[in-house]
């Protein structure tokens, strides 16, 4: 199985020593995001995780547990934002120069096949217009030359629940006309650092521009990464244009920190700051503790993996 971690929030960030704590101790529980009474036990153990997908925007906390990690014998890729906002867009992160150089220290330690930078969401307004995204685009590359191979962009969308946040700050959703402008600029800035440009759940075809759709939660990735071929099916439970494969989010919603009003897992910040207090690193599950209101499932697992049967045949006995 793929282990994501997670889209539903922070952990790097905010909850690595409890993601530590559940790797030694081999299981953890999720909660269905529908049915807060309904648990999963998910067992962990390298023998059936094939994968850790860390999904962060701020790794800085991670950075002296991946040693455990190796030890432990877990494969693990990162999903790294970086984008171009301040503190009006995303409140909780650190200043930039910090976060560019967490990436790079990432990078240093687990190699930058590794490390995908995600430049998500692009924003358009009277301040970050497209030209400003082009040029900050082509700078931000220069930053990280040689400590990534892929990028993963795409444009915001305004769902509802996210409206109320964004007032003031984007109005409208990205234009066709202007989705071709930056897919152009950042096609040949990304061509030129010799960086892989993708887009993430976008419908908009732009392979004109050189750019495919991603899956962030990849195949080929992990199987380079891992040094064997896996069989795993398209994760339906994502949107219909992600190309993921399957995975289990061992997440929760409304407990991220990074503050960004672009975020579709955060319903307000009340609920957030209360559900982040109920943390606790000993606990088996993410926020909370379990308790006998709770019905647990285990969670039926298993790798991914395709392995040999045999490396003779009958004419070599």
């Amino acid at each position: 199985m793929i282990i994501s971690a997670s889209r539903r929030t922070d952990i790097p960030a905010y909850y690595s020593e409890w993601l530590i704590n559940r790797l030694k101790e081999g299981f953890l529980y999720v909660k269905n995001p529908w049915n807060r009474k309904q648990c999963s036990k998910i067992i962990l153990n390298p023998e059936v995780v094939d994968c850790i997908v860390f999904w962060t925007k701020n790794a800085q906390p991670m950075l002296d547990k991946l040693d455990i990690i190796d030890a432990m014998k877990y494969s693990y890729y990162f999903q790294f934002t970086l984008t171009p906002y301040g503190k009006n867009i995303e409140k909780g992160l650190p200043p930039k120069n910090v976060v560019v150089d967490t990436f790079r220290r990432l990078s240093d330690k687990i190699g930058p096949h590794r490390v995908v930078w995600r430049y998500d969401p692009v924003i358009i307004n009277e301040k970050f217009s497209v030209q400003y995204h082009i040029d900050t685009y082509g700078k931000m590359c220069n930053m990280l030359r040689g400590y990534t191979n892929k990028c993963i962009f795409s444009f915001i969308d305004l769902y509802a629940k996210i409206r109320n946040r964004t007032k003031g700050i984007v109005e409208s959703e990205v234009s066709d006309i202007n989705m071709n402008k930056i897919a152009d600029g950042f096609s040949k800035i990304a061509k030129s650092y010799g960086i892989e440009l993708s887009t993430c759940s976008e419908v908009k075809d732009l392979s004109k521009y050189g750019i495919t759709h991603a899956s962030c939660i990849d195949k080929a990735m992990i199987e380079n990464i891992i040094g064997c071929p896996i069989k795993a099916k398209k994760d339906v439970n994502q949107r219909h244009d992600c190309g993921c494969i399957e995975s289990i989010d061992i997440g929760a919603y409304d407990c991220c920190g990074n503050g960004c009003v672009y975020c579709y897992a955060n319903a307000n910040q009340s609920v957030v700051m209360r559900n982040m207090k109920k943390h606790n690193d000993k606990s088996p599950i993410l926020i909370g503790n379990i308790d006998a209101n709770h019905v647990i499932t285990e969670r039926k697992v298993k790798s991914f993996k395709i392995l040999q049967t045999s490396m003779f045949s009958k004419n070599n006995v």
